[in-house]
């Protein structure tokens, strides 16, 4: 899938023009190709996407929607937006679909802007707990505005806390719940929240962001028909170019495309539009659908595999394509272990645990993912030697291994770029 240039045919153009902006691009495909990328949000797209990104769609302001845009000549980029319409409601089986947010936060946004008045009262699931900055937190928008209730994770099970969910929910009466995070490696009960929000009358907001690919991919349940609406990411596991989406009932469709034009963006960007309905039509395959599978299979064999090296995965496993792992029984940090990891060619991140007694900045545990790895090539038997490198960089305090390590991870890869030269 990765094994085409990312550049197109304009890259002589730009290394003359710019030589200094081409340079980096070159560093970036040879940082892709030289190390191992971990990040459970981050992906490789298709020469396909990435040249619809760097097409003349880029050029064209649409303000508006197709067939009731504000400006003339929008006739052909209509027909993009809405054949990604169609096929997002396709493979989501989804009432309707807007293409147009920048990001997934933008299409959040747009939900809070849709359901809400400033002062409203919303439950989420909180940041420390693996929620995401946009579902209440002081320093969002979302945290601003509104009133925010969190429900976290059971100190048993470490998993979501649907006891404390429902009493908040009943105590609290939101207009909203939202249920979906940035680090949450189970699979949450969609029906669970449903029947909750049908208890006290409110709004049920699925932030997909994380996990959609894999939706798409039919490796896991759908939010899409317990949800009122659905926001995500279209760059994480679904493989597409950076940017947000959002599905929902038809009974929603008019208020959230208000939601997003005029309320809340301008001109969409039809480059990026475009570049998400080829994704879509890539996710619609038999192909993806076996990397999807793929991406949980290599998650699994990793977690398992760092288990063993001493980092306790955070509720004893995972379901999806992400782990979170505690390591303080190895002594070490979560920034600790993203510095020496990453001076080995390995990119993961330090993330907060559950009930963490290190601030987020320092952080007790590491997130890791697989759909990046997976897109390469990489299998479970790729996983056990790459969780052995992880671990060894992890615990190389003095970094004395640090060489070593990298020189093993660029053997591992050379022969799967994410990139060709």
């Amino acid at each position: 899938m990765t094994s085409a240039t990312p550049f197109g045919a304009d890259f002589g153009a730009l290394e003359a023009t710019d030589p200094e902006i081409a340079r980096i691009l070159l560093a970036e495909r040879d940082r892709l190709n030289d190390g191992l990328q971990l990040i459970a949000s981050e992906n490789f797209t298709s020469p396909a996407v990435l040249a619809a990104l760097g097409s003349t769609l880029s050029n064209k302001y649409a303000e508006g929607y197709p067939g009731r845009r504000y400006y003339g000549g929008c006739e052909v980029v209509d027909q993009a937006e809405t054949l990604g319409i169609e096929r997002a409601k396709a493979l989501f089986g989804a009432d309707h679909a807007n293409l147009q947010p920048h990001s997934g936060a933008s299409a959040n946004l747009a939900v809070y802007g849709a359901f809400l008045q400033p002062g409203d009262t919303l439950l989420a699931m909180s940041l420390p707990h693996g929620g995401h900055l946009t579902h209440g937190t002081k320093v969002s928008f979302s945290g601003k505005w509104f009133n925010a209730v969190h429900y976290g994770v059971s100190q048993e099970t470490e998993d979501i806390d649907y006891d404390q969910m429902r009493s908040l929910a009943r105590e609290h009466r939101p207009k909203m719940i939202i249920c979906g995070g940035s680090a949450i490696p189970r699979l949450i009960d969609f029906a669970a929240f449903r029947e909750v929000a049908d208890e006290v009358g409110a709004i049920l907001f699925v932030d997909a962001a994380h996990f959609i690919g894999l939706v798409a991919g039919k490796a896991i349940p759908s939010p899409v028909p317990y949800a009122d609406v659905v926001t995500f990411t279209t760059h994480k596991v679904l493989r597409g170019p950076r940017g947000g989406m959002l599905v929902c009932k038809a009974e929603h469709a008019a208020a959230l495309d208000k939601a997003v034009f005029p309320m809340m963006q301008g001109g969409p960007l039809m480059h990026a539009v475009a570049a998400k309905a080829v994704a879509l039509k890539e996710c619609a395959t038999p192909e993806y659908q076996a990397y999807a599978k793929q991406v949980i299979a290599n998650s699994q064999a990793l977690t398992a595999a760092l288990a063993e090296e001493g980092m306790r995965p955070i509720t004893g496993g995972t379901d999806t394509h992400l782990s979170l792992l505690d390591l303080q029984g190895i002594g070490v940090t979560g920034a600790e272990a993203e510095a020496r990891a990453g001076a080995a060619r390995i990119v993961l991140n330090k993330n907060a645990i559950p009930y963490d007694p290190q601030p987020p900045s320092i952080a007790s545990g590491i997130r890791v993912g697989t759909p990046a790895t997976t897109t390469q090539g990489l299998d479970e038997a790729d996983m056990r030697v790459v969780a052995s490198l992880i671990s060894r960089a992890v615990k190389d305090a003095d970094g004395s291994e640090t060489a070593a390590v990298a020189a093993e991870v660029h053997e591992l890869v050379k022969n799967k770029p994410a990139y060709a030269s």
